[in-house]
């Protein structure tokens, strides 16, 4: 595993739309590995695969209660709204914003080995789920926030 760079805004490899994986084989593998050391040395709580330069509907997600891999994610059904909640982003630092997303999600994809799954969340693992697939399709937060302020501002 090793730790990647993580691109940071305003490069335009984070407005561009990510490629459906079709392989699965031991190079999707490694970049899935390093995905999880990258996020977790950052340190955040997701991180798509755009946002180490990589062009692939890759996804991991870690709020702290378990790890989530997930390949060619879409979100197929949300309900409720969350009150703006203040979202931040490995890719722009020392930025957050107010961002309003569904209280519940549920997420189909693939596992690392092409294996479909499906994946239920609420809450803050539903906002963080939203976020990385945003970036999959070349949106950040910044894109759709309420209103952006500096962490030392506090709202």
């Amino acid at each position: 595993m090793a730790i990647r760079s993580i691109v940071q805004y305003p490069d335009p490899v984070l407005k561009q739309k990510a490629k459906a994986v079709t392989k699965f084989h031991a190079r999707l593998h490694k970049l899935i590995d390093d995905m999880v050391e990258t996020m977790y040395d950052a340190p955040g709580v997701g991180l798509a695969a755009p946002q180490v330069g990589i062009l692939k509907r890759v996804i991991v997600v870690d709020i702290g209660v378990e790890l989530y891999e997930v390949v060619n994610p879409e979100v197929v059904e949300r309900r409720g709204e969350q009150n703006a909640v203040a979202e931040g982003c490995l890719s722009i630092p020392n930025l957050l914003g107010h961002v309003r997303r569904a209280e519940y999600v549920k997420i189909k994809g693939q596992n690392r080995f092409g294996e479909e799954i499906e994946i239920e969340a609420d809450g803050y693992l539903a906002v963080a789920f939203q976020h990385e697939i945003d970036h999959l399709n070349g949106v950040l937060f910044i894109d759709v926030a309420e209103k952006t302020f500096r962490p030392q501002e506090r709202e």
